[in-house]
């Protein structure tokens, strides 16, 4: 027969997580149902009304079939923000991978590590917006590329596609991202054994062998954590968009937020609900190459 501390002991695992659970529910499950049932009702210029009508997610794809093979709006519009996604996404990886490995197997000193990691983080701490317009007067036709371009003779007139265009919005979201990428790899590669490393070397692998054989396969925990950050941050972004592209270029968040400042939040849930199975669908496939629970 169980004892009264047995079965204390039983319902003490749940009792600790009851505060997460709690907080879970209340600032996530809940608002994500809201959302659901929102989507479903109806709206007119004037009111919301509560329903149970399809028309928004309609409303999301239409005409997308009539107008084949030419893309939609809708299509258009994600196409435009996946392409974001993936520059980001490579470019992150690729400068926090390097910046990691660097720290990791090339600075010997456990001080020097923390101090050089910290300043990899520090100008994070920052405001996102403080840093986005701090690219303003570098990129615009006026900044100091241009008159530094047309100082030295290497442009005739000043560059119109450094600022308000694609290249100054991946920039931004690559200067505010990259450390969502960077402190998941820093973790990885700090628990990689280094006698793996040795072993590889004695056994006559060259840095890039060791590189694509020893230390990619052992990383994969923190490029796959990094990239579900990277991927769901950018995906949702509608303000470094904005900013950086001059409100000129389209994306999933900002057609959100349109609708959201338009009232139209029923249309609004619906394109919302529709951007969240996307991140869950691109999530899930990451998570195919890892078992991250497992590994962490």
């Amino acid at each position: 027969m169980p004892t009264p501390s047995m079965t204390a002991s039983k319902w003490t695992p749940y009792w600790q997580a009851a505060p997460m659970a709690a907080v879970f529910i209340v600032f996530f499950i809940l608002p994500l149902i809201a959302t659901l049932v929102v989507s479903f009702w109806n709206y007119t210029q004037y009111s919301i009304e509560p329903d149970f009508t399809p028309k928004n997610y309609v409303e999301v794809f239409d005409q997308c079939i009539a107008n084949l093979p030419s893309l939609c709006t809708t299509f258009a519009t994600y196409l435009s923000t996946l392409k974001f996604c993936f520059l980001v996404w490579l470019l992150t990886l690729l400068i926090g991978f390097t910046v990691s490995y660097f720290l990791v197997f090339h600075v010997r000193t456990l001080t020097m590590q923390i101090v050089l990691a910290l300043v990899c983080t520090i100008p994070f701490w920052t405001s996102n917006v403080i840093r986005m317009i701090s690219w303003i007067p570098l990129l615009g036709r006026n900044g100091l590329i241009n008159q530094g371009l047309l100082g030295l003779g290497v442009i005739d007139t000043p560059l119109d596609d450094l600022l308000y265009s694609d290249f100054s919005v991946v920039l931004a979201f690559v200067h505010l991202n990259t450390v969502f990428m960077l402190i998941p790899l820093i973790n990885s590669m700090f628990r990689i054994d280094k006698s793996l490393i040795e072993a590889a070397y004695d056994s006559g692998a060259s840095g890039w062998q060791t590189l694509w054989n020893v230390v990619i396969p052992l990383c994969k925990t923190g490029i796959t954590i990094g990239s579900i950050f990277v991927i769901t941050i950018v995906m949702g972004d509608y303000i470094t968009i904005g900013v950086m592209g001059g409100q000129q270029i389209a994306s999933v968040g900002k057609i959100i937020q349109v609708q959201t400042n338009f009232l139209q939040f029923p249309l609004a849930a619906a394109n919302a609900i529709v951007l969240l199975i996307t991140v869950l669908m691109m999530i899930v496939a990451l998570t195919r190459f890892v078992d991250i629970r497992k590994e962490l």
